[in-house]
C-alpha cells in the first residue's frame, strides 16, 4: 500500500470508508511521498507528521465505531498558508507574519474536516500572494515539477505543485486573479475558482479584508480528476456564518442545452498558437460528447473589468500595501505594486464607487450572455506558462505576464466561477482551457470539463523533473 498516494481522492475515500485500508495507512503514504519530493519543489513549507497520523487515527477510530463519514474520509489534502490553521502561522509568505499564528481554522479547514480529511501540510504562495510566480523571503522558491524552469503558477504555487507531484489528493487554493486557476494550468492538473459567496472563509488573525479581496477572492480546490474537483467544491462550500457573504445555494441548478460559446481571442488577447490549439482541441472534445460549440467573434468585456478588478485588488490602500512590502523587502512583491503604479495610485473613494457601479453593470452584460450558453470556453491565458520570474526580468517582460493574464482577471470582478482543465503537453510545458459560467453554476463547468477532460490530459501524479 506504499502507493496509495496516486490514487484519486474519491477511490481512497471508498478503500477507507470500506476499510480495506485504514487512513492511518493513506496518511502514511502521503508522508513518506512528501518525504521523497518536496526537498525538490519545496510545495510543502510546513508539516506536522505527528498530528497528520493523529487526524489520521481519529478516522480510523470513527469508522471502527460504526460512524458516518464524509466524502474525504482519510485523504490527505494540502492547505495554502494564507490561510488559518490553528496552531500554524498565516504568513501569506512574509517574514513580517511568522508570529501570526492562528487560534481557530478558517472555514475551508473545518469543512474540510467535517468531511474526514486529514491535513498533510501548507503549501507555498508569493509574498502577499501577489503574483503568477511562487517565491518569497520566508519560505523560498516552488519550483514546476514538470519542468523547474517554468514558472508553477502562483499565488497558489505551492498548492499546483504539491497535487501534480502527489503530496495529496487535493490541494486548497485561493484566487482573486487567477491565483486557482493558473496553478493548476502550469502544473498540468485542474483547478475551480468557485463563485464568489460559494466557499464560507475567514481569517480571524488578520484584519479583516478591504471590500475588493471581499468581494472577488475565494478559496477552492485544485485536484489531478474532475471528480475530485467535484468532491471537494462540496466538502468546501458548506456553511460557515464567520463569512457575511457565504450563498446558500445548490450545487445542481436547473438543466440547460449543452450548448458552448468557445473564443479563442477574447477581448484582444493575441494567444500564441499553442494556446489557440488548445481551445480548438477543447471545443472538438465537447463535440464529440454531444455538445453544441459555436465558436464567436469576442466574449462581454473583459479589458475593463480586468482593469477595474487591478484596482480594487491593489489600488485600495495602495500606499498602505507599498509600505508594507517595503518593510517585507520581497523583490516580487515590489514589482507588482510598483508596475502597476499608475493604473492604482489614484485609487480614492469616489474611484471606488464608480468601480462597484460599472461593477453591476458589467454583470449584467456577463449573466445575460450566460442565458444564451451554458458554458463559454476560452483560454486561461495568452501564453503557455511563463518562465519562472518572468515578470521581474524587466518592464517589457511585466507588461507582457500582466496582458496573458487577462481572462483570470477579469473573471473574479463578475464573481463568476471559473475551471481550469489541464488538456496536453506541449514537450514538458502544459497547456489547457478556461471554462466559465454563471453564478453558482460551477455544476455547468464540471460537466464540460469532464466532457473535454476524457479526451485526454498530461500524465498525474508524477516524480520532479530535473
Amino acid at each position: 500500500m506504499d502507493d496509495l498516494w496516486r490514487l484519486p481522492a474519491k477511490d481512497l475515500a471508498s478503500l477507507i470508508t470500506s476499510k480495506k485500508v485504514s487512513a492511518k495507512e493513506a496518511a502514511t503514504s502521503a508522508l513518506a511521498r512528501l518525504d521523497a519530493v518536496n526537498p525538490k519543489i519545496n510545495a510543502v513549507i510546513e508539516h506536522r507528521p505527528e498530528d497528520v497520523l493523529k487526524q489520521a487515527a481519529a478516522v480510523d477510530a470513527a469508522i471502527a465505531r460504526g460512524e458516518e463519514m464524509g466524502a474525504l474520509a482519510g485523504v490527505p489534502v494540502t492547505v495554502k498558508v494564507n490561510i488559518d490553521q490553528e496552531g500554524f502561522a498565516t504568513t501569506n509568505g512574509l517574514k513580517l507574519q511568522r508570529d501570526a499564528i492562528a487560534k481557530s481554522n478558517n472555514p475551508v479547514i473545518d469543512n474540510l474536516r467535517k468531511a474526514g480529511a486529514v491535513v498533510l501540510g501548507r503549501t507555498n504562495c508569493p509574498a502577499f500572494s501577489y503574483r503568477w510566480f511562487t517565491t518569497n523571503l520566508a519560505h523560498g522558491d516552488t519550483k514546476n515539477p514538470r519542468d523547474p524552469a517554468i514558472t508553477p503558477g502562483g499565488s497558489s504555487g505551492g498548492a499546483g505543485a504539491a497535487v501534480a507531484a502527489g503530496i495529496g489528493h487535493i490541494a486548497h487554493g485561493t484566487d482573486i486573479a487567477g491565483s486557482i486557476r493558473y496553478p493548476a494550468y502550469a502544473c498540468g492538473v485542474h483547478g475551480l475558482r468557485p463563485t464568489m459567496g460559494r466557499v464560507a472563509a475567514f481569517n480571524a488573525v488578520l484584519p479583516e479584508r478591504p471590500i475588493g479581496p471581499q468581494i472577488s477572492a475565494v478559496s477552492g480546490p485544485l485536484a489531478r480528476t474532475i471528480a475530485d474537483i467535484r468532491i471537494a467544491l462540496a466538502v468546501m462550500s458548506g456553511r460557515d456564518f464567520r463569512d457575511p457573504w457565504w450563498v446558500p445555494a445548490p450545487l445542481q441548478g436547473p438543466a440547460m442545452p449543452k450548448r458552448v460559446a468557445m473564443c479563442v481571442n477574447p477581448d484582444g488577447l493575441d494567444p500564441v498558437p499553442e494556446v489557440k490549439a488548445a481551445v480548438a482541441d477543447a471545443g472538438k472534445r465537447l463535440v464529440r460528447a454531444g455538445w453544441i460549440v459555436e465558436e464567436i467573434a469576442d466574449t462581454p468585456p473583459m479589458r475593463e473589468p480586468a482593469d477595474l478588478q487591478t484596482k480594487l485588488w491593489l489600488g485600495d490602500g495602495y500606499e498602505a500595501q507599498l509600505e508594507m512590502a517595503e518593510r517585507e523587502g520581497d523583490p516580487g512583491a515590489l514589482a507588482c505594486l510598483r508596475g502597476n503604479r499608475a493604473k492604482v495610485a489614484s485609487f480614492d473613494g469616489a474611484a471606488l464607487s464608480k468601480a462597484l457601479t460599472r461593477r453591476a453593470t458589467l454583470t449584467r452584460q456577463w449573466l445575460e450572455f450566460f442565458e444564451t450558453y451554458a458554458v463559454l470556453l476560452i483560454p486561461v491565458s495568452g501564453e503557455l506558462p511563463f518562465p519562472d520570474q518572468l515578470d521581474r526580468k524587466d518592464e517589457a517582460s511585466f507588461a507582457r505576464v500582466w496582458h496573458a493574464q487577462l481572462p483570470q482577471i477579469a473573471i473574479p470582478f463578475m464573481g463568476l466561477p471559473g475551471l481550469t482543465v489541464s488538456t496536453g503537453l506541449v514537450g514538458r510545458i502544459p497547456v489547457g482551457v478556461q471554462l466559465v459560467s454563471g453564478r453558482y453554476r460551477e455544476d455547468l463547468c464540471l460537466l464540460a470539463g469532464e466532457a473535454i477532460e476524457a479526451g485526454g490530459t498530461p500524465p498525474s501524479p508524477i516524480d520532479p523533473a530535473g
